[in-house]
């Protein structure tokens, strides 16, 4: 079984790296910048005109996969921005994506180095809970795991906005997808599971087999962004109905509750955030960015109710053991 699931991995993530299908905005398809591009691109990038590009290209920018094409995309896409603000119209998007001022060989800063702590911001919580919860505590194996799965999610983030491919896009998603379904499971297994061990493994089995399907249409079939969009909304609903409505039947009863329903309401906030939909302030911080930036606070407040809500089952069932 370890070596068709390895087998099956290795098959999801050879097709992810097949290129998907581009996102056509208004920026790209403007003729301007069609023209740009491909001016730019027969001066520059053939021939002697690209061994002098890469001579002189940055090692880092080589390194990171920039190419010749990616300059010149990077280029036709400022000049059009320039002409757009000169004729008083509003700032388009290319390739399904705001303009953003690109620092070194990051794509995205802000949203790269909120991604990047996020994952800091994680991992510092990780270690706070294996250095302060025993490993008895009946909720240990999930939690840490559903930490190691968030931590691996952040790290595909922040390589997502360092450098926007193909490959790097669809491991984004599938990570968060990922995240979203361990949730749920993290979910079900305090709420219902530690009492119901084999109720708990045929839901594990669902949702394995369903982000197994989830990735392989994705990856096989089509890379359908308003179907992965309503899937994992789906799922981040149902986890918020659920937790809060677990929240509400025990908050008298735990005091650290209110840190779950707190993190759970605030992050359902946050992603409003993604309506506002705004060109970069200053070309760089935009409502994705923002987004970022809010769960930072909001991973160590979830992670200090797994903390406390650990420990608090650890002494029940050791209270529990001794009336025994």
């Amino acid at each position: 079984m370890a070596a068709r699931a390895a087998l099956l991995l290795l098959l999801l993530l050879m097709a992810a790296a097949a290129p998907g299908p581009a996102q056509g905005s208004q920026g790209d398809r403007e003729p301007l910048y069609r023209e740009c591009l491909s001016r730019c691109e027969r001066q520059n990038c053939s021939g002697a005109a690209l061994r002098h590009f890469r001579a002189r290209q940055p090692l880092y920018m080589g390194l990171t996969g920039w190419t010749c094409r990616d300059e010149c995309q990077y280029e036709c896409m400022w000049l059009t921005v320039r002409l757009y603000q000169q004729g008083g119209h509003r700032v388009p998007q290319f390739h399904g994506k705001w303009p953003f001022s690109r620092f070194l060989f990051v794509q995205e800063p802000a949203s790269a180095l909120a991604s990047l702590l996020n994952g800091l911001a994680s991992l510092v919580m990780l270690l706070r809970y294996r250095a302060a919860v025993p490993r008895a505590a009946p909720t240990y194996p999930t939690c840490t795991a559903f930490a190691w799965v968030s931590l691996n999610a952040w790290f595909w983030s922040t390589v997502f906005h360092t450098r926007d491919t193909a490959l790097t896009e669809k491991l984004d998603y599938f990570c968060a997808s990922a995240v979203i379904l361990h949730s749920v499971y993290l979910c079900c297994v305090r709420t219902l599971g530690l009492q119901r061990p084999a109720l708990i493994s045929i839901f594990r089995a669902f949702l394995l087999l369903f982000l197994a399907g989830h990735i392989s249409y994705l990856s096989l079939v089509r890379f359908d962004y308003g179907y992965n969009l309503v899937a994992n909304a789906a799922a981040g609903m149902l986890t918020v109905a659920w937790w809060l409505r677990w929240c509400l039947r025990q908050g008298r009863r735990l005091p650290h509750v209110w840190k779950c329903a707190a993190a759970v309401l605030l992050l359902q906030a946050l992603a409003l955030l993604e309506l506002l939909d705004f060109p970069p302030l200053g070309w760089v911080l935009d409502a994705h960015a923002l987004w970022h930036i809010g769960t930072i606070p909001l991973n160590v407040l979830f992670y200090s109710f797994l903390m406390d809500d650990s420990l608090y089952l650890l002494k029940a069932n050791s209270d529990l053991f001794k009336v025994d």
